[in-house]
């Protein structure tokens, strides 16, 4: 198949039954993609205490209740289902004073609160929507792994100067000083600073892809996710 199976389709195909597997996967993704619902719901009213207590509620109860199969138009996208059902748990008022009880202020999972606030200081101080901001922090999350992943690349292969040089090209940017400049720091030439940004961006666009596509249940969506994130990049 061109598309194995990813994380989320993993836990769409298993639906409600207590499968170990999906289960893991759900929990894995959640782990990744806590923040930009910290931000959301930071940006919703809540105090950082708060805060903390219903992401952390929010997903567990999610790992809990598994009905994944109840949002069925959210179905193709983590992303947005996990928008859904956050939304519906914040209007629900049993599920906010359940809170306490599910998360109680103990980390049940592998989730770094306490950078939150430290994070979440630098999101922008303009009055975006909890929504907008969401949908930029997952892209940021999106981007951010990527980027990792490629570096420890580079690092294997003892060229993390020179990634570190040219990873800001990815986005669109100019390298500072240009590529005579980069070449000059790299003792290279032009040229070939030229062609492994070249590579690089290659290899950042088929990484992103994987990456993206461990929260899509169909490859189709790939490329319009791509463009979805890119956008809310510039929201």
């Amino acid at each position: 198949m061109a598309f194995q199976t990813t994380e989320w389709s993993l836990v769409l195909v298993a639906g409600s039954d207590d499968s170990g597997a999906a289960r893991a996967a759900l929990s894995r993704l959640c782990e990744i993609y806590w923040y930009p619902l910290y931000a959301y719901i930071r940006r919703y009213g809540a105090n950082p205490d708060d805060a903390r207590d219903l992401t952390q509620g929010f997903l567990m109860s999610l790992l809990e209740r598994r009905d994944i199969e109840n949002v069925r138009q959210e179905r193709g996208r983590f992303r947005a289902f996990l928008m859904a059902s956050l939304q519906h748990f914040l209007a629900n008022d049993a599920a906010r004073r359940n809170t306490q009880k599910r998360g109680g202020g103990v980390q049940l999972m592998s989730l770094e609160f306490e950078n939150a606030e430290g994070r979440y200081h630098f999101e922008p101080a303009e009055p975006v929507t909890p929504q907008t901001l969401y949908e930029r922090r997952w892209a940021l999350t999106v981007i951010d792994r990527v980027l990792a992943h490629l570096r420890l690349e580079w690092v294997a292969t003892e060229r993390t100067a020179e990634f570190d040089e040219l990873k800001a090209c990815l986005l669109g940017d100019a390298p500072s000083g240009g590529y005579t400049a980069v070449a000059e720091r790299l003792g290279t030439t032009e040229g070939a600073v030229r062609v492994s940004v070249h590579r690089l961006r290659r290899r950042f666009r088929k990484k992103l892809q994987q990456e993206i596509g461990e929260t899509l249940s169909d490859a189709a969506d790939i490329d319009d996710e791509i463009r979805y994130l890119l956008r809310a990049l510039n929201a």
